[in-house]
């Protein structure tokens, strides 16, 4: 990730868990957020608010990382942002469709995404943890091997875990696909699952929330670079969001917003 060596030695975060495909029924929903719209119009995100700490609900409000740097983006477009929240497995073919100019939700750039979508420039780098119950006989990720694990359908960590490629060296005996994390740390208190597999940002969190019942082993999975899609050929709107994460990443701003999303998930 080639974006200073404060925010990659600070995190390794990673690619969340959550979408049971007998529960895949999530609302989508729009909101408007941002600052003065000086050219006038909207400009379109599509995003999954389940992944704090990078997008998530307080409220009716949008907060996160990537609603930060998304607002950034708006501004400097002269536009007011709207904000689509779908699920996970959809915000890329929102903007492949049209029907959102930018896609931000901790987004790992993979070769088959590369087909799809254009990438901006790196801004945070990944990795996938585990998450076990606190007498769970899972120790280290070797231990995931035959076991029943729950990821967040259609991202990378779900791509780990059903290993059709033949490129993991875990072969996990039945992987369970859920909406959020929430969900998959839920159904893993009721032992209906082994484990979560899910970015390790949002992991600390869950596992904060749940630490009575659930740990995080240091044993990660992955890495992996997290980017902002746009629709194939979009040449205009990746320049201004690569002029945004530039800027952000030269006077600060982007290590400075990382800090204080960690400092509220450490409670700080």
């Amino acid at each position: 990730m080639k974006m200073g060596k404060k925010i990659a030695a600070l995190f390794l975060a990673a690619a969340m868990a959550a979408g049971l495909t007998a529960c895949s029924g999530g609302n989508t929903a729009s909101g408007t957020q941002s600052g003065d719209a000086a050219g006038g119009g909207t400009v379109i995100m599509s995003t999954n608010a389940g992944f704090e700490p990078f997008e998530y609900m307080e409220g009716d409000e949008y907060k996160g990382i990537d609603i930060e740097i998304a607002n950034k983006i708006a501004e400097k477009m002269g536009k007011t942002l709207e904000i689509h929240n779908v699920e996970f497995k959809t915000v890329i073919t929102e903007v492949q469709s049209g029907k959102a100019q930018f896609a931000a939700a901790g987004i790992s750039i993979t070769d088959e995404r590369k087909e799809q979508v254009d990438f901006s420039d790196t801004y945070f780098v990944a990795t996938q943890s585990i998450i076990v119950l606190k007498d769970s006989d899972i120790k280290s990720r070797t231990d995931l091997e035959g076991k029943k694990v729950g990821v967040q359908e259609g991202t990378t960590g779900d791509e780990f875990c059903k290993n059709e490629d033949g490129s993991s060296d875990i072969q996990v005996g039945e992987t369970v696909r859920y909406n959020t994390g929430m969900e998959a740390v839920a159904d893993l208190i009721k032992g209906r699952i082994d484990a979560v597999v899910i970015d390790d940002f949002p992991a600390t969190k869950l596992v904060e929330r749940n630490s009575d019942n659930v740990v995080k082993l240091e044993d990660a999975l992955t890495q992996e670079d997290y980017a902002i899609a746009v629709k194939k050929g979009d040449t205009e709107t990746l320049k201004v969001i690569n002029e945004v994460l530039k800027e952000m990443k030269e006077n600060g701003e982007l290590d400075a917003l990382i800090d204080q999303y960690r400092s509220v998930l450490e409670g700080e």
